[in-house]
């Protein structure tokens, strides 16, 4: 046996013990039946059909069941399957609910939440499984809904939707609608014009102009969580009034067909939405279920009809139905069809709910449901399927696996419902169990053996006996009995006396009864020889299986085999044989299977026995079909035969008609054709021979069958023969005519052509005419329906029936003609007829006008009468028409049935009379208005009037005509002439004839614009910008009138723009051409010119276009790709691409390619240029080995263009030149010291040098010595005394070997003379840099080496000393180094001296800047150098910035004297600098220049101008404002009532442009309006009392103020004690303006009187400089944020988050402002300026209270006045100018590291010294060292950049991100501190980085600083400690570059808030919205602890930052911030909290 793994073992195990369970169960339950108490399960508590919830909530569905035992609750899926748990989101509880948590959005699954669940009930009688549980789970979503504009016609009625997203549909109910004047609409409302429909919409009747005033709201709530919401638009009623009658149109309907579907009990509403005018009639019908017709609806109490909408009330399910709704107007008609279904419950009910069944027996369950629609019935039994849809369950006869629960399910499309009932087996129903048995044996022969079987049952069963597979009966040694026991089991036994080996066998006992077997077999194994016993023939039907097992006893047998022929089976596929004996043979065949197989029995010892069978294999029948015979008729004979084709014989053959044996059918006779045929034979056919015959042939194997139908024609037969009929006219009339026949007859009606029978037509279908089932039915029948109608029916058979009948009408008299014109000529006869059809006599009466006519009153009229066939004619004849017969004549006709009346309009025609009443309405030069009154048309349409017009001199002879419609009462009359009289008359004319001329007008007609075009024009170019356009005035004779001017408009050519068009006055001079100049045009760009004259009627036509060019100018853009290749060592190729076309600005001639050394690019005078016309070209004649600059610029006729942007290359290297000069000093007797200098243009990089020398005279070889390159002397020794030698040097490049210098003869000699090798030479240091002048002598004895600096003999000192070979060191040159150097040797022979000059390369010192002009958006600044530089100025970089911006720069050449910054903003304060720069670096700053541009705030217009008052809104007029020079941007609108103290904004971004209306005012009241108006200069508020009108448009009484008037500014009431003068307005800034000038004047002097004890700028720049920045600060002052142990101690609270709308200029600018207690912060500046007005609205601050025992010590308020006061509402807040101990560090610190800080100023202003903003200064510092009140910048003092007392590398001041003053948000990112740097790198002073000095500074837009540094938290503050942060030229703010970060938002351009001053000016405008000042997300950093970056790039070493600077990288565009602690000094970072 395999290994099997453990699982599979517990598996198997599982399943042993399962089948073991169930077998105990299954015997329990067989001994114990159920008890009467014992029942299936049923639902006490089913679930829904359908559970949404939503995922806030989440859900629980319940399930509970009942039963005996308690059944277990299963949640399954729509397919079965079982629901387990999904962690978070399903679960089933203990109790069997299934359980859904809240989940969050991101969490949904669709296979979870949006499921068809069911919840499955079983115990061990059965399984029930509950209805559909929809399960739906809907996520919290956003949504909105909206209501839209409807159009409707007036009178109409209109209904408002609310439309909401289709994802909440569902859940949303519209509870109520809202107006915009108060109005609420609610559902309950029933009557009334607006009404709230039971779906929602909102319903408003018969619609007029003044519901076109309100707007609309919808109300929603959602089902499951309750929110209300109002709808996110309002919707208005767009009413139109057609001029003419509008057709019915259906609106807001898809199609004219709609589906409704409403709930049992519920209202509902079916819409009709068409619109006509005039206003329509809606009827509405329903259809007749299952017909064509239709019958009105009644309206009753339950169901209304409101204009076109039918409103149902309590729907039950009979309104179910097809609606038709009809729209009618006298213009037309339209319908809509509308299908409801009314939806009920669905319930169903199974009767009966439990029946016990015997088996056998039949059970019947019937499903009883309810509820609408139902659409689908199905079965299930046990929680299966059965299959079975129809409401009826029959079970014919019930079996074991019948029991069980059975359900009936209902469905519909929305929902479904069940019932279960449980069947149970009868009391006697109790199948055969085997309750003991024996067992197999095996013994030795002889004994007697005694087999036993018990049985139980019910009933009792009969048990028998087997012995393989052979029944045993009684014989002498079988004996079988049995007894029933008093239990009533059965007990049986069989005795087998003296067993044989024979005997042995399968020995089978089976139970049996009628409702079940049971059987039981074993082995009897008896010891002897193999027998078989005898088998018997077995008979098998072909196709089936055989199995046969051999009969084998004796004991123990070795082999049994079956054979056949002598041949061991299987000897085909088809046979198996088995070890024990068993023979199987599939698909039996008589040609291959039939035969005698043997069984073959052996013993192991060889014994053998053998037994045979015989199989024999039938053929069942198979029978030939029987044919289809055509229909036969009746009496034709009849004979189907049927065959038995192929089967075994005997056969069977039956005859069955329709399932009945066919013997019994009267008629048929059945014969037998031997034995394989039989045939039924039918003399007569009769109709009820007609049916299916079946035939069925038998034998012994089977039986088959065949069918075919008889069909039989029998020809139609009246059942109900229609008879003539007569009904009432209006009645439903009903003929009925019934036939039968086969095929069954069709039935048609016709109706007789003419009025007697013969020919027929069909009947037409209709509305009232119809035939169902042969009944013709004429619902509402009339005369028309009167005649000959033919039935027939026809079948195919013979000539079908037919009948004919008259139908007749008993109708009262009719007119068929009810009304009609008559026309007649006035004067001519007439003659009026009507003929009335109906039953005679009928009398005929004629009215006129209603009243009686009577011949004999009047000889004028005579009436004659003739009868008719189908009536009477009558005859009124008229002799003379006048126009008194115009009149409605009637003629009455009467009968016995009735009577009917028709009338003739008649109409007496005659010509019309004359218009009158001509008016001219309007004139113009060419064209007359006229307008008439429509004169009486004598009864025949007006077809045309005929104007006639002429001139005033003309006669009426020589008209002019015009004709125009009839219908019509204006005109105009066209083709006039300009100011020309007419005379104007007019004639109507109809079919009759024309009128009279009317009386004739006279008018002039008006001048007219010119219809000339201007002549001669030319467009000439002036320059590059401008065109001169001349031109001719028009001919004379197309002036029509005086010509006052001319408009010349240009444009672009070729582009669709509108032309610009300039003025041009006329010139009154005859012939005098007209010119003007178009300015500030395109650079060589064509342009289109058109010229109009114009007078004082208009522009005349423009003249054709006339196309110049302007003069060419240069190109705006370089050329691109520029390249260069190196050729040679004197060659480069230099290429480019031409510029863009578009920037040409010209045809480009020629390219000039500027290029010089690069080391003498900055030099304009060195660079060479070369012109070509081709885009390459090569350079000549260039040094070698010289790195040259290129660059490349095209130029047109108007000049140069703009240069590409510089390109580098280096020429190739070559041999270089020989060096310049050499020395041959003598060193001894032996010994010659040569010295050289390099060559002057090496032409490459010097390898090495090769000096030559040789004796002189002799013929000796000359001698060669490599000399490294750096080295510029070689010691020649091993010479020979007194003999001359000669030198010479080369020098080599990798070229190769250069040109050997002059040649120079020395001697070796004893006397050594004193002399220098180095040679006279410039050397060039740059500033700080170390320098080394060599000075190498020889000599003995040895010289002494003196030098002279500048002639003054050198001492030694801490920078200059002299080395040990003679040369001076001089260590951090400074500019003062420069100059001469001479260096002496001398010895007691000789002295030589040589002279070296130093020059000192060092960066520029600051410029001269001048400001030169202004303008409101451009500045021009002159520039000088320092007169003191010695290196060559290269350019200068300009620095400027406006008040709250960010630093810009421009660089501009060394060449310029001025330059113009442009695009500033207006009215706006700049600050400006510049730096100066060489090829060593950026120099030094110059001033800073504080200027402003041009333009001022806006300025106050004039109340009545601006404000326009009505009842109930106000109109602003802001064209009426002054922009003061700055263009405006925009106005903020706040309203309040007069006595109300809190503002309302209206609008915080009104255009300057537009007009602006306040609504929803009261009337009659009074009102302040606070207008804020917004440039880039700043803003200016204004306030405002109104009164609004009365409601009449009245005005009220003015308010007793005292001021007379409501205009700028409202007086402050005052008490009746005081007097009038003592005005609260004018006191208090008088008073506070008092105060602020002395306090002013004392701080000036205090700061001056310390200035000049303190100040130490008398001296050197750079000492005072490094006092000011160096000196050590007090304890206390700073913090070392290097410190780890105060990293995290340091914190920061955010202010409460308060979301309020940002509000640009409102008075809400700080956070301060927004906490209502603070009386005192309501102004509207963020700094205090003692020299500000008091502003227009500036309130009273509530008077402080005094504070006591402050102290004045660090760590306290120190040097704050305001602190001394307690404001309402402020006592948790910071005190400005105070220092304080920061909180947040543990108690154990040590208090020394403490750190203090300081806090700024209010921003309300009541500070009133200008101190110190935002910056830390030490104990004792002056406050205004640094910084000014309010400045963010530094004061100018400060501006300087300068180097350290040590000559360090200087730096520039940068300006840092932040804000100074706590009123200013971060919003613009504008202010900036300079931050300075020494030069080791350590921060000598670092101005506070990205950091907010005051809660109310926020960050705004996503926190822009808190984001760009890499994290939420700390990093903005990283470039406080070690890390180096990089600055960019444009100084914006200074910050990493490495980390990628954004930069902030540039500031606004034009509404940026620019007056906030940094120069101690006015502070007339500093906006801040209170958002910006609460968007504040959380800690900004930790002020006081250094965070270290994150990325280690970041963090420069000092090396980096030297290298860094080395490179030019550090220099102007970084900001090094490196902290070291060298050269004593101590960096620190001011800090504000």
């Amino acid at each position: 046996m395999a290994y099997m793994m453990p699982n599979e073992r517990l598996k198997w195990l599982t399943l042993c013990a399962a089948v073991a369970v169930l077998a105990t169960v299954s015997s329990t339950l067989a001994a114990n039946p159920p008890d009467a108490d014992q029942k299936g399960p049923v639902f006490l508590k089913e679930p829904t059909n359908r559970i949404d919830f939503s995922n806030s909530t989440g859900a629980e569905i319940e399930c509970k069941s009942s039963g005996n035992p308690m059944p277990e609750i299963i949640w399954v899926r729509s397919d079965g399957t079982a629901v387990g748990d999904v962690p978070g989101l399903r679960q089933i509880s203990s109790d069997g609910k299934l359980v859904f948590p809240p989940f969050r959005a991101e969490d949904y699954r669709q296979e979870v939440h949006a499921q068809v669940y069911a919840c499955l009930a079983r115990n061990q009688f059965g399984s029930i499984i509950s209805r559909d549980v929809h399960v739906r789970a809907v996520v919290k979503q956003f949504f909105e809904s909206q209501v839209y504009d409807e159009y409707v016609i007036k009178g109409n009625a209109a209904i408002f939707k609310c439309q909401t997203p289709s994802f909440v549909a569902d859940h949303i109910d519209i509870t109520d609608w809202i107006d915009t004047e108060g109005g609420v609409y609610t559902k309950n409302i029933t009557d009334g014009k607006y009404l709230v429909l039971p779906s929602g919409e909102l319903h408003i009747r018969e619609v007029g102009p003044e519901d076109g005033y309100k707007s609309y709201q919808c109300r929603t709530k959602h089902r499951l969580t309750g929110e209300t919401r109002l709808s996110a638009t309002k919707g208005r009623l767009v009413i139109t009034e057609p001029i003419g009658s509008v057709p019915p149109k259906i609106t807001s309907l898809h199609d004219k067909f709609q589906v409704l579907q409403v709930k049992l009990s519920e209202d509902y509403a079916m819409q009709c939405p068409g619109q006509a005018y005039p206003v329509p009639l809606v009827r509405w019908y329903k259809f007749i279920e299952g017909t064509t017709r239709k019958q009105a609806v009644v309206l009753n109490d339950r169901v209304k009809q409101v204009s076109g909408t039918l409103i149902i009330k309590d729907a039950v399910v009979e309104d179910s139905g097809k609606y038709l709704c009809v729209v009618n107007n006298s213009v037309g008609g339209e319908s809509v069809e509308t299908v409801l279904t009314v939806t009920a419950p669905l319930s169903a009910k199974i009767d009966p709910p439990t029946q016990t069944i015997d088996f056998g027996r039949p059970a019947v369950f019937t499903c009883q449901y309810t509820g609408n629609p139902i659409k689908t019935v199905s079965w299930m039994k046990d929680g299966k399927a059965i299959g079975h849809s129809e409401p009826v369950l029959r079970i014919e006869s019930v079996k074991k696996e019948d029991k069980g629960m059975y359900q009936c399910f209902v469905r519909n499309d929305q929902e479904s419902a069940e019932a279960s009932a449980e069947l149970k087996l009868g009391g006697r129903f109790d199948p055969p169990v085997i309750r003991q048995a024996f067992q197999e044996e095996t013994m030795e022969p002889g004994p007697s053996v005694f087999l036993k079987c018990v049985a139980g049952g019910n009933p009792t069963p009969e048990i028998s006996w087997e012995l393989d597979g052979k029944k045993i009966a009684n014989n002498d040694r079988y004996q079988v009995g049995q007894y029933v026991t008093v239990n009533g089991d059965v007990v049986s036994y069989l005795n087998i006396t003296s067993v044989h080996a024979n005997d042995g066998g399968l020995y089978k006992c089976i139970a049996k009864s009628k409702v079940g077997v049971a059987e039981h077999s074993a082995k009897l194994n008896v010891y002897g020889l193999p027998y078989i016993r005898q088998m018997e023939k077995k008979a098998i039907v072909a196709g089936e299986t055989l199995i046969v097992t051999c009969p084998v006893a004796g004991y123990p047998i070795d082999s049994i085999v079956w054979e056949r022929d002598n041949r061991p089976l299987p000897i085909n596929r088809k046979q198996k044989v088995f070890p024990n004996g068993t023979l199987i043979i599939e698909n039996v065949e008589r040609n291959s299977d039939q035969a005698t197989y043997t069984c073959v029995a052996k013993n192991q010892e060889g014994y053998s026995a053998r037994g045979s069978l015989e199989v024999q294999v039938m053929v069942p029948p198979k029978l030939a079909p029987l044919p289809n015979n055509s229909p036969l008729y009746v009496g034709d004979y009849y004979q189907v035969t049927c065959a038995v084709v192929h089967g075994d014989a005997p056969f069977n053959i039956t005859w069955y008609y329709n399932g009945q044996p066919a013997g019994q059918l009267p008629g048929v006779s059945i014969l037998m054709h031997g034995r394989r045929s039989s045939s039924l034979n039918i003399e007569s056919v009769q109709g009820g021979h007609a049916g299916n015959y079946t035939c069925m042939g038998a034998n012994g194997a089977g039986h088959t069958i065949a069918e075919t139908k008889l069909s039989v024609k029998v020809p139609p037969r009246w059942i109900l023969e229609p008879t003539d009929k007569a009904f009432a006219q209006g009645s439903d009339a009903k003929v009925e005519c019934k036939a039968d026949g086969f095929p069954k007859p069709q039935v048609t009606w016709k109706k007789a052509v003419g009025d007697t029978p013969g020919e027929y037509k069909d009947l037409k279908k209709s509305d009232n005419i119809r035939v169902e089932e042969g009944t013709l039915h004429i619902d509402n029948i009339q005369k028309t329906n009167e005649g000959y109608y033919l039935c027939e029916a026809i079948n195919g058979i013979g000539s079908g029936l037919s009948a004919v009948i008259m139908v007749s009408v008993q109708a009262p008299p009719e007119f068929t003609e009810k009304l009609r014109n008559q026309t007649a000529r006035r004067g001519e006869p007439a003659v009026l007829q009507c003929e009335a059809k109906g039953e005679k006599p009928i009398g005929i009466l004629w009215n006129m006008n209603n009243m009686r006519l009577d011949p004999k009153n009047d000889n004028r009229y005579t009436i004659r009468e003739e009868i008719l066939s189908a009536g009477v004619m009558s005859s009124l004849s008229i002799k003379r028409t006048e126009r008194s017969d115009s009149a409605l004549f009637t003629c009455v006709a009467t009968n016995a049935f009735g009577s009917d009346d028709a009338s003739i309009n008649m109409i007496v025609q005659e010509v019309p009379e004359m218009p009158y009443a001509l008016k001219v309405l309007d004139k113009s030069g060419r064209s007359v208005q006229l307008s008439w009154a429509q004169p009486y048309d004598g009864n025949s349409p007006l077809n045309r009037y005929i104007i006639e017009f002429k001139r005033s001199r003309a006669s009426w002879d020589e008209i002019d005509r015009v004709m125009v419609p009839g219908h019509t009462t204006e005109a105009q009359v066209q083709k006039l002439s300009p100011a020309t009289t007419y005379n104007i008359r007019i004639v109507a004319e109809n079919e009759i004839g024309s009128s009279q001329s009317s009386e004739a007008v006279t008018i002039i007609t008006a001048e007219e614009a010119p219809s000339g075009k201007p002549q001669n024009i030319k467009v000439d170019p002036v320059n590059q910008t401008t065109l001169r356009v001349m031109w001719k005035p028009p001919p004379r004779s197309d002036w029509n009138g005086e010509i006052l001017g001319y408009y010349v408009g240009y444009k672009l050519s070729n582009t669709n723009s509108s032309y610009i068009f300039e003025t041009i006055n006329f010139i009154t001079e005859e012939g005098k051409e007209h010119s003007l100049e178009l300015n500030n045009l395109r650079v060589y760009t064509q342009y289109s010119v058109v010229i109009q004259a114009f007078n004082k009627i208009g522009a005349g036509p423009l003249s054709d276009e006339e196309k110049q060019f302007t003069a060419e100018g240069t190109p705006s853009q370089p050329p691109s790709d520029t390249a260069c290749t190196t050729l040679t060592s004197q060659t480069i190729r230099v290429s480019w691409v031409s510029p863009p076309l578009e920037s040409a600005n010209g045809v480009i001639k020629t390219y000039k390619v500027v290029y010089a050394p690069s080391e003498e690019w900055y030099d304009e005078t060195k660079r060479h240029y070369k012109k070509t016309a081709s885009s390459d070209t090569v350079l000549h004649g260039l040094k070698k080995y010289t790195n040259y600059t290129m660059q490349v610029l095209a130029t047109t006729a108007g000049g140069d263009g703009v240069r590409s942007v510089p390109i580098h290359c280096q020429t190739e290297p070559d041999v270089p030149e020989a060096p310049t000069d050499v020395k041959a000093l003598v060193m001894g007797n032996a010994a010659i010291l040569v010295s050289w200098r390099p060559p002057a243009q090496p032409n490459g990089i010097i390898t090495q040098y090769t000096v030559y020398s040789k004796a002189e005279g002799a013929e000796t070889e000359t001698k060669t010595q490599k000399v490294p390159h750096y080295q510029m002397s070689f010691e020649a020794t091993e010479l020979e005394k007194n003999k001359p030698y000669e030198f010479w040097v080369t020098a080599s490049t990798t070229i190769g070997e250069g040109q050997q210098s002059k040649s120079i003869v020395a001697m070796p000699s004893d006397q050594v003379p004193a002399k220098i090798a180095s040679f006279d030479d410039t050397f060039t240091a740059t500033f700080k840099e170390d320098a080394k002048m060599p000075c190498l002598a020889v000599g003995a004895p040895q010289p002494e080496i003196t030098w002279k600096i500048k002639g003054v003999d050198f001492s030694a000192n801490d920078r200059m000393r002299l080395l040990p070979d003679g040369s001076l060191l001089i260590k951090s040159v400074n500019r003062q180094d420069a100059g001469d150097y001479s260096c002496h040797a001398e010895n007691s022979i000789a002295k030589d001296s040589i002279t070296h000059k130093l020059i000192v390369l060092a960066p520029p010192q600051s410029p001269h800047v001048t400001l030169s002009a202004t303008t409101t958006d451009a500045l021009t600044v002159r520039l000088k150098p320092h007169e003191g530089d010695t290196a060559p100025l290269h350019g200068y970089t300009l620095h400027y910035k406006p008040e709250f911006g960010e630093w810009e720069t421009a660089e501009v050449s060394v060449e310029s004297q001025k330059h113009n910054i442009e695009n500033l903003l207006c009215g706006s304060r700049y600050q400006v600098y510049a730096t100066g720069f060489n090829n060593i670096g950026a120099g030094e700053a110059s001033d800073i220049l504080n200027t402003r541009t041009k333009g001022q705030k806006p300025k106050l217009p004039e109340k009545p101008r601006f404000i326009e008052v009505s009842s109930n809104s106000v109109s602003l007029h802001f064209k009426a404002w002054k922009d003061g020079g700055c263009p405006m941007s925009h106005f903020v609108v706040e309203s309040k009532k007069r006595d109300q103290l809190e503002w309302n904004q209206i609008s915080n971004n009104v255009k300057p442009d537009n007009n602006y209306v306040v609504l929803d005012l009261e009337p009659a009241t009074w009102y302040n309006l606070r207008i804020t108006a917004h440039n880039s200069a700043g803003f200016t508020v204004a306030e405002y009392d109104f009164a609004t009108l009365t409601v009449t448009g009245g005005t009220i009484a003015p308010l007793d103020d005292g001021t007379g008037h409501g205009n700028v500014h409202a007086r402050i009431p005052l008490p009746a004690w005081m007097p009038e003068w003592l005005d609260l307005n004018f006191m208090v800034p008088l008073i506070a303006t008092v105060v602020v000038v002395a306090v002013g004047i004392c701080v000036v002097c205090v700061a001056l009187s310390r200035r000049r004890a303190d100040d130490m700028r008398g001296g050197q720049k750079d000492v005072y400089y490094d006092v000011v920045y160096n000196q050590t600060m007090g304890p206390g002052a700073t913090l070392d944020k290097r410190r780890p142990d105060l990293r995290d101690e340091l914190g920061y609270i955010a202010p409460p988050n308060r979301k309020l709308p940002p509000v640009p200029g409102s008075n809400y600018n700080t956070c301060d402002r927004i906490k209502r207690g603070r009386g005192g912060l309501r102004s509207n500046h963020s700094t205090w300026d003692p020299r500000r007005n008091p502003n227009l609205y500036e309130e009273l601050k509530a008077p402080p209270v005094p504070m006591h025992g402050i102290g004045n010590h660090y760590g306290h308020a120190h040097g704050a006045p305001e602190c001394q006061y307690r404001h309402p509402g402020m006592e948790d807040e910071i005190c400005p100018y105070a220092t304080f101990h920061l909180l947040g560090f543990r108690e154990e610190m040590d208090p020394t590291k403490a750190m203090n800080f300081q806090t700024f100023p209010h921003q309300n202003g009541h500070t009133p010294v200008p101190g110190h903003a935002g910056t830390m200064l030490p104990p004792g510092h002056p406050g205004h060292v640094h910084s000014r009140s309010g400045s963010q910048s530094m004061p100018r003092a400060n501006r300087y950049q300068r180097k350290n007392s040590q000559g360090g590398q200087s730096s520039i001041y940068t300006p840092a991100p932040e804000y100074d003053d706590p009123a200013n948000c971060a919003e613009e990112d504008q202010y900036r501190r300079y931050t300075r740097v020494n030069s080791q790198g350590g921060s000598l002073y670092s101005g506070p980085g990205p950091e907010y000095d005051d809660p109310a500074n926020c960050a705004p837009e996503e926190d822009q600083y808190g984001s760009q540094y890499g994290g939420p938290y700390g990093q903005p503050y990283d470039h406080y400690g070690s890390r180096g942060s990089m600055g960019r030229r444009s100084i914006g703010s200074a910050r990493n570059p490495g980390n990628g970060s954004p930069e902030p938002p540039p500031p606004p351009p034009r509404n940026h808030d620019m007056s906030n001053s940094s120069f101690n000016d006015s502070k007339e405008s500093n906006e801040i919205s209170e958002a910006e000042c609460d968007r504040d997300h959380g800690p900004r950093g930790n002020y006081g602890a250094v965070k270290r970056s994150p990325q280690p790039k970041d963090q420069r070493t000092t090396e980096e930052m030297r290298k860094l600077i080395e490179r030019n990288e550090a220099g102007p565009k970084q900001l090094q911030l490196q902290q070291t602690n060298g050269a004593g000094f101590t960096a620190y970072d001011t800090m504000a909290v």
